[in-house]
């Protein structure tokens, strides 16, 4: 979900702006994602990389994430919605944000219509290293390491490889996201910002996925 910054530059408005904003577009594109059938959708929310932010900008990043749950959790429960957390819990993040993602999770925990998977105080990297060191802490032999072995040891093994990657705000790159998920996925690369991103533009990067062809490493039969 990037482009806040931006989008609040081209208004002459503080970043927080931006990243407030991003919640109808958060809220719009999970609709949308309903909506479509789509049984999972992870969102990348916070990086291990964007602690090198501001104080300010790191603290309102927190403190919105915190109100975010506050404010929809019951919402999206209403729905169906299963709420996951992706990354490094007992790494720099307050008690308070800890308390109200273990709250939403508790809450939406037998909801099976759709996961939101939420990947906060999250980094592809941290996530392999993190893995190789369940491997290790399990006495694994060298010779059973195998990538089932360490998918079992990510952390969510049981939400499958992402089918399409959608990346906003007209960067092309991946940013340390899903970097062991997404070795298959299909990439789109929006110039949308994501404050200005709806349901009507992961519709039309849907419709691009189904347009493609995905051979695996394989031949087309």
């Amino acid at each position: 979900m990037d482009g806040n910054g931006r989008w609040a530059q081209q208004r002459n408005l503080a970043r927080t702006a931006g990243h407030a904003a991003g919640e109808e577009a958060l809220i719009d594109a999970t609709y949308g994602a309903l909506a479509a059938g789509v049984a999972v959708l992870t969102v990348y929310a916070f990086s291990t990389e964007n602690w090198r932010r501001p104080v300010d900008e790191v603290r309102f990043l927190m403190n919105f994430n915190k109100g975010l749950l506050e404010r929809r959790q019951y919402e999206l429960h209403d729905e169906g919605v299963r709420i996951t957390f992706s990354g490094r819990r007992d790494w720099r993040v307050p008690k308070q944000v800890l308390k109200r993602m273990n709250e939403a999770s508790a809450l939406t925990d037998a909801n099976r219509r759709m996961t939101l998977n939420i990947a906060f105080n999250y980094g592809g990297r941290a996530e392999i290293v993190d893995a190789v060191a369940r491997l290790v802490a399990d006495g694994v032999s060298p010779g059973s390491v195998n990538e089932k072995a360490i998918r079992a040891r990510l952390y969510h093994p049981e939400i499958p490889d992402p089918d399409l990657v959608v990346r906003t705000s007209g960067e092309f790159r991946i940013s340390n996201f899903l970097l062991w998920e997404m070795a298959y996925s299909e990439l789109v690369f929006s110039d949308v910002l994501w404050p200005d991103f709806r349901r009507e533009h992961l519709y039309e990067a849907i419709g691009e996925y189904q347009r493609r062809e995905r051979r695996f490493g394989g031949l087309e039969q």
